[in-house]
C-alpha cells in the first residue's frame, strides 16, 4: 500500500488512488464536485482543539507533532481504518493547508505506514 499526500487545491489525478479529506473543516471554495473524494474522515484529523492550538505556527511544529501522535495513539483509529482499506494500493491523503511541510497530513501519512508494516 502507498500512502502519499497531496493539497485538495490539485487536480485530481488518475493515480491517485483512494482519496480521502483528512481535515476537520470544508476547504474553503471547494466543491464536493471538485472534491472527487472517496471519504472524508474528519475523526483521523487532529482535534478542534490542537488545530486551533497549532494555528498553522511553524515554531510549534514539534510539539504540534508529538501530541497528534498522542491523539492518534489514544484514539486508536488508524489500526480500525488500515484494516478496512488494507485492498487500497494507493491512498492519497488530502489536505487544505498552503504549507505542505507543516501539515498534520505529513504525520498521519508516516503515522499509517508504521502501523501498515
Amino acid at each position: 500500500m502507498k500512502i502519499v499526500t497531496k493539497r485538495i487545491y490539485d487536480p485530481p489525478a488518475s493515480d491517485d488512488g483512494y482519496r480521502m479529506l483528512v481535515d476537520r473543516l470544508w476547504p474553503r471554495g471547494m466543491t464536493k464536485e471538485k472534491a472527487d473524494l472517496s471519504e472524508w474522515n474528519k475523526d483521523l484529523a487532529p482535534s478542534t482543539a490542537l488545530r486551533v492550538w497549532f494555528h498553522h505556527n511553524p515554531d510549534l511544529w514539534n510539539q504540534f507533532s508529538k501530541k497528534y501522535k498522542e491523539e492518534l495513539e489514544q484514539q486508536d483509529l488508524g489500526k480500525n481504518w488500515l484494516k478496512a482499506h488494507r485492498q487500497q494500493a494507493v491512498i492519497t491523503l488530502l489536505y487544505a493547508t498552503k504549507d505542505k511541510i507543516h501539515t498534520h497530513a505529513t504525520i498521519l501519512q508516516q503515522y499509517l505506514r508504521e502501523l501498515s508494516k
